[in-house]
């Protein structure tokens, strides 16, 4: 095991992008309250964790040699990545190309048009009920059409992993005073579990390390189905992923992870989404089984900003046959800060 005397921790990146806050909540569950303390990465310049991502990505190609002023960066994306990738590339000075899908949000969409991105919108679902192998395919065409477009692939690319293993997982130790008895993180392409995961294998192994998945998601090895979720959850496994990095994984139904949301906002004013419900709904269920479970993280992928049209729209629940109830939040009575 490192100690913290043998490691840079929390190393400062640029672009004003890591160094995001801590804030601690409570459950109130079965007459207990249970302190939780949230990761909001929602502070990041454009809203999510993915700021961390597009820059670690973005660097690595730089180091390589791979980028000129003639290069386009492409990259597949639900949303955040893309819009995080948009923005550094506008402030480097590359043009960048954004693969989505129709789950992409209205919020996003804008965004990336803000910051000058071309977006190519994929339409056709892939056999597991997403449309990531779609959107993995129409890069593929694309790079071998235009020789001069440069994928950042953010599904094998080491630099993703590595950015949380550098700056996420150093922040929440440091900030955490070095003790963290459990901490929930949302999983989709399996970089920041990884990465995290491997930081406190290493300066804190007792830490349980809970990977928080979609229902629906394959990324474990569970069967496909349709879901509502985006930022978690992926139509293939993770390339980075190997079981000695976490000790277990959750998976959480759409209604779950948005009746968190919603309750999480109406009692502390805090808006985080879907994948952020998803791993709260997961900490609920932990702190069931755990009560005397003291220092416990939840990272908060993203900003609720990003679902106004959708998770905090009751037109757009309704639209969707999602029916949000208390049972949807188990054990869970009252949250507050």
């Amino acid at each position: 095991m490192k100690t913290v005397h043998e490691r840079q921790l929390a190393q400062p990146l640029g672009y004003g992008i890591g160094n995001t806050p801590l804030q601690a909540i409570t459950f109130s569950m079965q007459g207990v309250a249970h302190t939780i303390h949230l990761k909001l990465e929602g502070f990041n310049p454009t809203h999510s964790m993915k700021d961390r991502t597009a820059y670690s990505l973005v660097q690595k190609l730089e180091d390589q040699g791979k980028l000129n002023e003639n290069s386009t960066i492409v990259e597949s994306t639900s949303g955040n990545l893309g819009v995080a990738m948009a923005r550094l590339c506008q402030l480097k000075g590359y043009k960048f190309l954004a693969v989505v899908d129709p789950k992409t949000t209205a919020e996003n969409l804008a965004k990336l048009q803000t910051f000058g991105a071309q977006v190519d919108i994929v339409r056709e679902p892939d056999e597991n009920n997403g449309y990531l192998l779609s959107r993995l395919a129409h890069i593929q065409k694309i790079i071998v059409d235009h020789p001069d477009y440069v994928w950042t692939n953010q599904y094998d690319n080491p630099a993703n992993p590595s950015i949380h293993y550098s700056s996420t997982g150093p922040e929440i130790y440091t900030q955490m005073n070095q003790k963290i008895d459990a901490i929930f993180v949302p999983t989709s392409t399996g970089g920041t579990l990884a990465g995290i995961g491997k930081f406190f294998r290493e300066v804190l192994p007792s830490t349980q390390i809970i990977g928080v998945d979609a229902f629906g998601s394959v990324i474990f090895d569970t069967p496909s189905a349709p879901r509502k979720l985006t930022g978690i959850g992926s139509s293939r496994r993770s390339t980075f992923l190997h079981k000695e990095l976490y000790d277990e994984y959750v998976l959480v139904k759409d209604e779950e992870a948005f009746a968190f949301c919603r309750l999480l906002f109406a009692s502390t004013g805090i808006a985080v989404g879907g994948s952020s419900g998803a791993v709260l709904t997961a900490c609920a269920r932990y702190l069931s089984q755990h009560r005397y479970a003291q220092h416990v993280v939840c990272v908060c992928a993203d900003h609720g900003d990003n679902y106004r049209s959708s998770i905090f729209n009751d037109s757009w629940l309704k639209e969707q046959a999602l029916e949000l109830l208390e049972a949807h939040l188990g054990n869970v009575e009252q949250i507050s800060l």
